[in-house]
């Protein structure tokens, strides 16, 4: 689910999801030798038998597994257990490594895989305790159906196990055994369970925002403060729902349509116009910043040559090998109130269901609504406790023991405060936190600084996943709307089609009631006013069926107007770029009665228009420069479109001059603890009119990753720039050297600064000849496997990783290719996937993944989707029995 790793700049953010012990370069290279132990019997014995015929124990009749020619299956049975006993035991064929690491994840025990390397990574994730609410939920939650089917699921994976070890499962456990001995346990209901836990996690909203907020109080104050957070511009972008009124009783979406000749006059004036800590947590969905997000709509079939509905998705997530999807059907041989599944999409391996895709009837697609669903408390620690309402209160605790491979296992104390765990216990940021978060004058004494506890709605057991079970069956938008009642964390936007016509969304999800407080900064925990007060109900969350624009979009911008709706969901939602671009291209198609088509969905998703080229270009052309060289590539956004094609030298030059004025205007006056580390921004040659071609310099910075103080580029900063740019004598402009002495004085010679800056960090990075220039150069995806591609010795990495390929798009852009700007211009987020459904004709829908099917490195399927990925193809998407078995190359049967 939506909508935060890999290719992050060099430092740190490299080595998130790095699970590989050290001792593993010694092992391959000198011991072994990396030639005799990458053999092709290694590498081909984990390949999955996808023809003929395997025994899988606990069927009650046959099941047919039928692989495309890109190894994607659809599955046939009789029963629903049957189906979900063969995704399980399919599943892992595939994709079990992923699996064994996401689950040693979310249970805080990556360093019995990989060692002492991990020993703080599992502390933290202890002291949240995904593992034990995973638990509860299985236990108390959870309807007996969905169990039943979790055990099915979890006896098809333990089915493989049970035929399969070392290498035999991924070339991954051969490599790793030359370190320990590892031993994969059985699959556990649980353990699927807790995978949402980890969605939620990277989907948990602005707590680091929370925390930068904090931090930033060091150094700026409230006013500096807002200007870097500013508000959300509704009457420029446009939120999901317009109109609607909600009560403790229900959601009234009446006047939350708006009519197509409004919404097309509103068109002409648009297009004229935790830190290091939580940063070290495994984000198996993508990193955190504020350009980060999906993208989904739908529109209604008065609107398209199909004359039904047609429904996009494309989840930015991490650019991570494999692809966090999995492709696959999942068909019920006869569908009845027994076996009510004829669904079909991308599912997460090591969860049963599909997540995001259709059956016969619905389709629905899946972005983050990025709802406040986190708070962090601060905690006055007392002697033997911690203060509440004028009494102390006895901390919750508990031990917690790490097992370590070949090291020496290590016990913690997690402690527990009414709010949630005190996570500052294993993070010294936090820690800072609790010294210097601002909390107003009726704070007790903060002595040694406050403890921070966590309050989030992921710690609450609860049926989300009912819910995936339910909207996969669901026939309509009633019963859709009652699958998302249960639809607890993380909370998404959903919107849905079906056959009938309709058109709908639904904002679903455990979203709190704070007392006193907005949830923008720590809160003071003593204080029972800024407790939470239960949850916005379900009823009163926005919702509305067929809109009389025709369409709804969803890309992470505000849900309501907040002065429409009575609750708050945020203070830090998306500021609407992609959400308002996907609007205006869906109104520019139907003027004057023009139709929307498959292939205009499609398109409209490679959209790679940049808005903050469109607003500063023009004032990048009125500065005078001096210097030929840059004047040369000034005169490169000349009549340039604003699309960031992988071919544009334009789109090049741009984005560097864009990052430059974030560093020199935001970036270089960020407290040290907010500046990122590892590849920063290159200082040109001294000399450059002299040694145009001599070597940059990398500047030194600070000690913490980039985060979402630090100017990641993303649209926040747009609206950042925007709401200072006719201020030109603006403080925020003004720079000085590191003795003070004033270099730029405005908003112009800042402008020029860093145009020249900008010329000579290409010229190192891309040659003196603008003329070979291109976006594509500078702005590359690699895929890099998730564990041994990452941090492992250079042989590993080069057998197991892929690419890099040149790609267009950009930072909020509605192709969001995504990048950082605190940290370089390589690809860091990406549309994981794309599908266009239409509902007119469900096997002419359309599909792709980043990577492919196989978790296998050296299988054929391992990233035979990428180059159609990167082109913005889709494949053709079989669902119909006479289309999968037209597309069927393998087809094999699992017999009880």
């Amino acid at each position: 689910m939506p909508v935060n790793e890999n290719g992050r700049a060099a430092g740190k953010r490299r080595r998130r999801l790095i699970f590989v012990a050290i001792g593993l370069a010694t092992a391959l290279v000198l011991g072994l030798g990396a030639a005799a132990f990458w053999t092709v019997s290694t590498v081909r014995d984990s390949f999955p038998q996808t023809t003929g015929s395997l025994k899988l124990p606990g069927l009650a009749s046959p099941v047919t597994v039928k692989r495309d020619a890109r190894g994607v299956p659809t599955l046939y049975g009789d029963t629903a257990e049957d189906l979900f006993r063969a995704q399980g035991f399919v599943h892992a064929q595939d994709r079990f490594w992923e699996m064994d690491v996401r689950r040693h994840m979310t249970s805080g025990r990556l360093s019995e895989m990989f060692g002492e390397d991990q020993v703080e990574t599992d502390e933290f994730l202890r002291t949240l305790g995904w593992r034990e609410v995973a638990q509860k939920e299985y236990e108390d939650k959870l309807s007996a159906e969905t169990k039943k089917y979790l055990r099915a699921y979890a006896d098809g994976v333990n089915a493989y196990l049970a035929d399969h070890s070392g290498s035999g499962l991924s070339v991954e456990y051969a490599a790793l055994g030359f370190v320990n001995d590892y031993e994969p346990e059985k699959w556990t209901p649980v353990d699927s369970v807790a995978w949402l836990k980890a969605m939620a996690w990277d989907l948990r909203a602005n707590v680091e925002d929370e925390i930068d907020r904090s931090l930033l109080s060091q150094r700026f104050d409230e006013g500096e403060i807002a200007d870097l957070y500013p508000p959300y511009p509704y009457k420029r972008n446009e939120p999901v729902v317009a109109g609607g009124s909600a009560t403790e009783d229900g959601y009234d979406p009446e006047g939350a349509q708006s009519t197509f000749g409004a919404a097309t006059q509103g068109l002409s004036s648009q297009m004229g116009a935790l830190a290091k800590t939580m940063d070290d947590v495994p984000a198996l969905l993508g990193p955190s910043g504020s350009g980060i997000g999906s993208n989904s709509w739908v529109v209604s079939g008065d609107l398209t040559t199909t004359g039904k509905p047609l429904l996009a998705n494309d989840p930015h997530l991490a650019a991570q090998l494999p692809s966090v999807w999995y492709q696959m059907g999942l068909q019920c041989t006869r569908v009845s109130d027994d076996c009510p599944y004829e669904v079909s999409g991308f599912s997460f391996s090591g969860m049963p269901g599909i997540v995001i895709g259709h059956n016969d009837d619905i389709s629905w697609g899946l972005t983050n609504l990025g709802a406040d669903v986190a708070d962090l408390y601060l905690e006055k620690v007392e002697d033997d406790g911690y203060l509440y309402d004028g009494k102390t209160r006895e901390f919750g605790v508990r031990e917690e023991l790490i097992k370590v491979a070949d090291g020496k296992d290590k016990r913690i104390t997690v402690r527990t405060t009414r709010n949630g765990p005190v996570i500052s216990d294993r993070s010294d940021e936090l820690a800072e936190v609790g010294k210097e978060a601002p909390v107003g004058n009726s704070a007790p004494d903060r002595g040694d600084g406050y403890a921070v506890s966590l309050r989030w709605t992921a710690l609450d057991p609860s049926s989300t996943m009912d819910a995936v079970f339910g909207i996969n069956k669901a026939g309509d938008f009633e019963e859709f709307r009652d699958a998302a009642r249960d639809f607890a964390v993380p909370s998404q936007n959903l919107v849905y089609a079906d056959r009938e016509g309709n058109i709908g969304y639904q904002a679903p999800g455990k979203i709190p009631r704070r007392g006193s407080g907005d949830g923008s900064l720590p809160a003071p925990g003593w204080n029972p006013a800024y407790a939470w007060d239960g949850y916005i109900p379900f009823d009163a969350l926005p919702w509305e069926l067929n809109p009389e624009r025709g369409y709804v979009v969803t890309a992470n911008q505000a849900v309501v107007n907040e002065n429409d709706y009575p609750y708050l969901l945020t203070t830090d939602p998306g500021y609407g770029t992609r959400s308002q671009r996907i609007a205006d291209l869906i109104e520019e198609k139907i003027q004057d009665g023009g139709k929307i088509s498959p292939d205009d969905m499609r398109t409209m998703q490679l959209d790679n228009h940049s808005e903050i080229a469109e607003l500063l270009t023009p004032l990048l052309l009125k500065i005078e420069i001096d210097d030929p060289m840059v004047r040369e590539a000034q005169d490169l956004l000349k009549d340039w479109n604003y699309s960031q094609d992988t071919d544009s030298s334009a789109a090049a030059y741009f984005n560097a001059v864009w990052r430059n004025i974030l560093k020199l205007a935001f970036g270089d006056k960020m407290p040290k603890e907010l500046r990122p580390d590892g590849e920063c921004l290159r200082v040109p040659p001294a000399n450059p009119a002299a040694d145009p071609d001599g070597p940059a310099t990398v500047r030194e910075c600070g000690e913490r990753d980039a985060d979402a103080a630090q100017p990641d580029g993303g649209d926040r900063w747009f609206e950042v720039v925007r709401s200072i740019l006719k201020d030109e004598d603006n403080s925020w402009w003004q720079t000085t050297d590191s003795d003070g002495k004033p270099l730029d004085e405005n908003r112009d010679e800042l402008f020029e600064h860093a145009m020249n800056d900008a010329r000579w960090e290409l010229t190192a990075e891309l040659g003196k000849d603008i003329d070979t220039w291109s976006w594509g150069r500078l702005h590359q995806l690699m895929l890099r496997n998730q564990t041994l591609g990452t941090d492992g010795p250079g042989i590993v990495q080069w057998l197991l990783n892929r690419g890099p390929w040149n790609l267009s798009g950009g930072e909020a852009a509605v192709n969001a290719t995504g990048w950082n700007a605190a940290g370089g211009y390589d690809v860091l987020w990406v549309p994981s996937m794309r599908m266009v459904v239409d509902l007119a004709d469900l096997d002419g829908s359309g599909w792709v993944n980043l990577s492919g099917a196989s978790g296998h490195a050296f299988h054929p399927h391992y990233t035979d989707q990428t180059t159609a990925w990167a082109k913005g193809e889709l494949y053709e998407w079989p669902f119909t029995d006479k289309a999968v078995e037209e597309a069927a190359e393998d087809t094999m049967t699992l017999s009880p």
